[in-house]
């Protein structure tokens, strides 16, 4: 590692505990909002543009409700719950989704991810690289397996399972599945989509199984990776020191009782002759519409964050094939790409954060900067 000379290196950095930037400059506003807007009118036009954006989309997915299931034709009315929970779910993913990447931040990556996908240029640089970074960082989560390869496959059960749930339920909530018999009672079915045939199938034969047993394999997945989770919310200090009940726990309590009430239902239709179906059922349909409806407001509004920093990995990934990386001010260690690094400067910019210099260095010379500064400056006032 290389040291540059004491004068060029104390030129080069910024004075610690100094604030650089444009606080006070000629046409600064002043200090602005989290979201980017100064004032109570830019949160008020962020509440607007949210508030619109998720009754659009809500009233989009009620379409989709009327239009799929052919004007209502096919659509279950035991089920109503479950799809005002979904449409409910619409809107608040919308709003939230709406707010955040209103922040400068969000906004920033929001735009550099999008801007990479549609680039021509890194497609011909790198065409697998979407594909394979989707597979891995949405599909397998490797950068999970890094932390703990238990984390990993708990979370490998919890999200498979979930998105096994997922493709299930709503089709079949929303009246775009359908399963029909000639006979009335099987068994053999029609499974339709949109009214339009797709497959037919033998109930008691190995596929008719797991067309009528896939909600109970998403619970067998999700129970043991949401026990395990929970059980380290419990056991590790390091993981109770910062939990909160509502943000950390309950999420995980709720997928809990969602599948094992679903594999209740199925054990009393099977063994109990129906036996506590109706209370098992109602208390089925609370959780799954609690969880819906909790989605957006807590920990599992990271699923629909999630995907949008695989527009992020790739804008850092094809800098690096452009070898733009950003060497630190101080020690000349590479610290990220070059482009990531001005994008972080230029977010601290918008935050009025002023000390957007300080993204140049890498953490040990931020901690080796830090420390100067309170032996040379603070420390010396306690003689």
């Amino acid at each position: 590692m290389t040291e540059p000379p004491e004068a060029s290196a104390e030129a080069a950095q910024p004075t610690p505990g100094a604030r650089t930037g444009s606080a006070g400059a000629p046409g600064s506003d002043g200090p602005t909002s989290p979201t980017g807007s100064t004032g109570p009118t830019g949160s008020r036009s962020v509440t607007g543009r949210a508030t619109a954006a998720g009754v659009i989309v809500s009233a989009l997915l009620i379409l989709a409700i009327v239009l799929g299931s052919r004007l209502l034709e096919n659509f279950d009315s035991a089920l109503l719950p479950y799809a005002v929970a979904t449409v409910f779910l619409a809107f608040g993913v919308a709003y939230r989704y709406t707010v955040w990447v209103s922040a400068p931040g969000a906004r920033r990556l929001f735009k550099q991810g999008w801007r990479s996908f549609f680039s021509v240029a890194n497609f011909r640089k790198a065409p697998t690289a979407l594909p394979r970074m989707i597979a891995t960082y949405l599909g397998f989560q490797k950068f999970l397996g890094a932390r703990s390869h238990a984390r990993w496959a708990a979370h490998q059960l919890i999200f498979w399972g979930c998105v096994l749930a997922a493709l299930i339920t709503f089709p079949l909530t929303w009246g775009w599945f359908t399963f029909t018999s000639d006979s009335g009672s099987g068994p053999g079915y029609e499974m339709r989509i949109w009214g339009f045939k797709i497959i037919g199938f033998d109930s008691l034969d190995f596929l008719g199984w797991l067309m009528f047993h896939g909600l109970d394999i998403a619970a067998v997945l999700v129970i043991p990776g949401a026990s395990y989770f929970l059980w380290r919310r419990m056991r590790d200090r390091g993981a109770i020191t910062g939990q909160r009940f509502a943000y950390d726990l309950v999420p995980l309590i709720a997928l809990i009782v969602i599948s094992v009430t679903g594999l209740l239902l199925t054990f009393s239709s099977l063994f109990l002759h129906g036996g506590g179906y109706e209370f098992l059922a109602v208390l089925h349909m609370v959780s799954v519409v609690f969880t819906l409806i909790y989605i957006p407001f807590g920990k599992f509004f990271h699923i629909v964050q999630r995907p949008a920093a695989v527009g992020m990995q790739l804008f850092k990934y094809t800098a690096r094939q452009d070898e733009e990386v950003f060497a630190c001010r101080r020690c000349e260690e590479p610290i990220d790409t070059g482009p990531y690094v001005e994008n972080l400067r230029g977010t601290m910019r918008d935050l009025s954060l002023d000390f957007d210099e300080w993204a140049e260095y890498c953490p040990r010379c931020k901690r080796v900067l830090r420390g100067s500064a309170y032996l040379s400056q603070v420390k010396k006032g306690y003689k």
